[in-house]
């Protein structure tokens, strides 16, 4: 799998500069979509339509965010892959939890704590379906399917399963800090058995 196009959506100057010395093509993103409060799939949707008025229309769109260093090609590959026209419009990568989502606790004004789940919580873990989260790296779409549905998790989504320790999803300098422990990590293990 190879991508027609690489494009990098930034409003930032550094960015795109970085961006642009290491083979990418950069979408200046409109002031009207560089603010915290705007979404990706408006920034996608407001791209896929400028592409189309340009006269270039995509069959498939891959959503890679920045803050997800630890993803592989092979990661990508494998979730584009999960794309089966008429079967599977959308997918993405997915994790399993650190803990158990059975256990899950809504914590209300005054502090007090409430089961998510609360018929479930006596039960065995092993007895629970598999569950799986959006670990916020990789998403695929077919772009017609994304158009109609203004979203990354549309019918009959596909999730290709990534190990935890490369589902990081950088928000806080702990993320960061997590990352950067976890690169070396593997940076070792691989100069360990290269040699």
């Amino acid at each position: 799998m190879r991508f027609d196009r690489v494009i990098v959506s930034t409003e930032d100057r550094k960015i795109s500069e970085v961006a642009a010395a290491c083979g990418a093509l950069v979408d200046q993103r409109p002031a009207s979509l560089a603010d915290d409060n705007v979404g990706v799939v408006d920034v996608c949707s407001d791209y896929l339509d400028r592409e189309s008025a340009a006269g270039r229309n995509w069959n498939v769109m891959a959503c890679l965010y920045a803050t997800s260093p630890m993803r592989t090609a092979y990661d990508v590959r494998a979730t584009v892959s999960l794309l089966e026209p008429g079967v599977c419009e959308f997918a993405m990568a997915v994790t399993s939890y650190d803990l158990s989502v059975y256990h899950a606790l809504k914590l209300a004004p005054d502090k007090t704590l409430t089961p998510l789940f609360p018929d479930l919580i006596p039960g065995h873990e092993k007895d629970m379906p598999s569950i799986r989260v959006d670990n916020g790296s990789t998403y695929a779409v077919e772009v017609d399917a994304f158009r109609r549905h203004r979203t990354f998790y549309g019918p009959n989504l596909r999730g290709h399963d990534m190990p935890r320790e490369r589902s990081s999803d950088i928000d806080t300098r702990d993320d960061y800090e997590q990352a950067l422990w976890t690169a070396r990590r593997i940076l070792q293990a691989e100069d360990r058995n290269s040699g």
